[in-house]
């Protein structure tokens, strides 16, 4: 009987990729090839220059130089952070596509999918802390808030950050393979089950930071969903049916902070993700995270960070120069 050929897939490492996504996909398709009499997918790890790659917790993956006259069966793009649009990677993710290979990005990698113009009218979805900056910057993607999508005709996919991988790829395997393969994968994962695509990302800041206090949660998810227009802590305590001096009792028992306080820090810690990952004016970055001008912004951002909305900027930019390899342009 002759064997079914191998179905290769890429997966392509950006600087500070995600360890345990990438050891989702990997572990899902060592699964699925011993699930099967013959194995039947082959990984290879890939960067435009090839050689080492660190990921954010500073594991070294080796990988090889990619090619566009590869036979990929899929592509998966990993990535932490939704960096600056890569014209070069671009190029190869359109090869790839019109050579029908099916493309995955993996907690941030969907942004480059994205830059490629090859999620437009389409649902997707990332890590939760990424989806304020990839809806600004590709505003005709769906972006969505769950765990993982798959397109209609499956050449598309995207998971959120973490362990989603793991389900992300039972649910592809499990189309590919049928549905019985896709529990018997889950199964030798130690997963109870697939986790449903819209299932909300547990990372939430406010179920982490409020579990144990519905009113704090509930403050928590207000102040997250009003960041460009704050609301007075009097609002808040309202909102969520408490007085103003009970609101600042439960910030203080369980945060050891005030609410106003608190609001300040997330807010400020939305606009470092968009400084860092998004090409928007410090200004409109500024005003979109809930500060009246530029030197308002700037001064409460150097007292909470200890340097200035554009030190921040140029850090990042002097930190994505020095990722890019020699000879690779941008």
């Amino acid at each position: 009987m002759t064997p079914a050929p191998l179905r290769r897939v890429g997966l392509v490492l950006q600087p500070g990729f995600p360890a345990l996504a990438l050891a989702g996909v990997l572990d899902s398709l060592a699964a699925v090839n011993a699930l099967q009499d013959e194995a039947c997918y082959r990984a290879d790890c890939l960067s435009a220059a090839g050689g080492p790659v660190a990921s954010s917790s500073g594991l070294l993956a080796l990988t090889q130089p990619w090619t566009l006259a590869a036979d990929w069966h899929a592509v998966f793009l990993l990535s932490a952070e939704a960096g600056p649009a890569d014209p070069l990677l671009s190029a190869a993710l359109r090869a790839w596509a019109a050579q029908g290979a099916v493309l995955a990005g993996v907690d941030a990698g969907a942004a480059a999918l994205a830059a490629a113009g090859l999620l437009d009218g389409q649902r997707a979805c990332a890590d939760w802390a990424q989806l304020d900056t990839l809806a600004d910057a590709y505003p005709a993607v769906a972006w969505a808030a769950g765990l993982w999508e798959i397109a209609a005709d499956g050449r598309q996919l995207s998971c959120a950050g973490g362990t989603a991988s793991l389900d992300l790829c039972c649910a592809w395997l499990a189309a590919q393979h049928g549905e019985r393969v896709g529990q018997e994968l889950a199964q030798a994962l130690g997963l109870k089950g697939l986790r449903p695509r819209d299932e909300r990302q547990r990372a939430g800041y406010s179920e982490q930071r409020g579990a144990g206090s519905p009113k704090l949660a509930e403050a928590l998810a207000l102040m997250e969903a009003n960041l460009a227009e704050p609301l007075p802590t009097e609002e808040v305590a309202r909102l969520v049916g408490v007085s103003r001096r009970q609101l600042e009792r439960l910030f203080k028992q369980h945060l050891d902070t005030l609410p106003s306080r608190h609001y300040l820090a997330l807010r400020l810690a939305r606009a470092q993700r968009l400084l860092q990952q998004s090409s928007q004016s410090i200004l409109q970055i500024g005003l979109s995270s809930g500060f009246a001008s530029g030197p308002h912004f700037s001064n409460a951002y150097k007292a909470h960070f200890g340097h200035t909305p554009r030190d921040e900027r140029s850090r990042r930019a002097l930190a994505w120069r020095s990722a890019t390899p020699t000879g690779e342009t941008s």
